[in-house]
C-alpha cells in the first residue's frame, strides 16, 4: 500500500508539473503581448528558420516609411473591417463557418489581428487547438495595442517571400527593387495579392490569375480608402 501510494504521489507530481508549464505556456503571450508597443518582434515561423539554419531576410521599418497604398491593400484584401472590429470579425467568421466544413480551414474568418497572434505566438498548422487558442489571444492583442501597431507588426513579420523573405521591406526589395516607401497602389495590390501563399504566387513573376486578383484589390482600394483610416498618420 505504502509503495502504491509513493507511486501515486510521484504520478500526482508529475502531472501538477505538466499542468503549470502547460499554463505557463498558454499564459505568457499575454504576458508579453503589452510590450511589443515598444519592442519590435519576430514570428515563430522566423525564429524557427534562424534554428533550423533557414534563410531569413528581415529588416523592421516603421509603418510611417511604408508606403500607405500597402496597409490599405492588405485591410482590403484580408480585414476590411479591421478598423472597426476588437480582434474577432463575427459577421465574417459565421460567414466562413458556413462555408467550410472543418473550423482548421475557416481562413476566410481570420483577421489581421488573429494573424498577428498567430505568427507572434503560435504554430503554422492549421488545427483546433491553435484556433482556439488564437481566438482570446487576438482580442487580447487588440485590446493592448493599437491599431495602427498591430499594422505595423503585420507587415514587418508576414511571410512574403519564397525564400525567408518577411516584411513589407524585403518583399518590395525583391519583387520590384524599390524600398516598401516607394510603393505604388498597382504594386501594394500585386504584393498583397501574393498572400497566404508568397511560395506559390510570386509578385517577381506574376502570373495571369495574380495579376486578376491584384487588379481586384487595386480597384477595391479605389473604393474603400476610408476602411483604413485607424492605420494612418495622425
Amino acid at each position: 500500500m505504502a509503495r502504491w501510494l509513493s507511486r501515486w504521489g510521484r504520478f500526482g507530481s508529475v502531472v501538477r508539473a505538466a499542468v503549470i508549464v502547460i499554463a505557463v505556456l498558454v499564459l505568457l503571450p499575454y504576458v508579453i503581448a503589452p510590450f511589443y508597443r515598444f519592442v519590435d518582434p519576430v514570428s515563430t515561423l522566423m525564429l524557427w528558420r534562424w534554428m533550423t539554419g533557414a534563410r531569413v531576410e528581415r529588416q523592421w521599418v516603421p509603418i510611417k516609411e511604408i508606403s500607405p497604398a500597402l496597409p490599405l491593400a492588405v485591410i482590403v484584401a484580408e480585414d476590411g473591417q479591421f478598423c472597426t472590429h476588437h480582434g474577432i470579425d463575427f459577421s465574417e467568421l459565421r460567414q466562413a463557418f458556413r462555408e467550410v466544413d472543418d473550423l482548421s480551414d475557416a481562413r476566410g474568418g481570420s483577421t489581421l489581428t488573429q494573424q498577428v497572434a498567430k505568427n507572434l505566438f503560435l504554430w503554422q498548422s492549421r488545427s483546433y487547438v491553435r484556433k482556439i487558442l488564437e481566438f482570446p489571444l487576438a482580442m487580447w492583442v487588440d485590446l493592448v495595442l493599437p491599431k495602427r501597431r498591430i499594422m505595423e507588426i503585420y507587415l514587418n513579420i508576414a511571410e512574403w517571400g519564397p525564400n525567408g523573405e518577411f516584411g513589407a521591406q524585403a518583399a518590395a526589395h525583391r519583387a520590384f527593387g524599390l524600398p516598401a516607401a516607394q510603393l505604388r497602389p498597382p504594386e501594394a495590390a500585386l504584393m498583397t495579392a501574393t498572400l497566404p501563399n508568397p511560395h506559390l504566387r510570386d509578385a517577381r513573376k506574376p502570373g495571369s490569375g495574380l495579376r486578376h486578383l491584384a487588379g481586384i484589390h487595386l480597384r477595391r482600394m479605389g473604393i474603400m480608402a476610408n476602411r483604413a483610416n485607424c492605420v494612418k498618420t495622425r
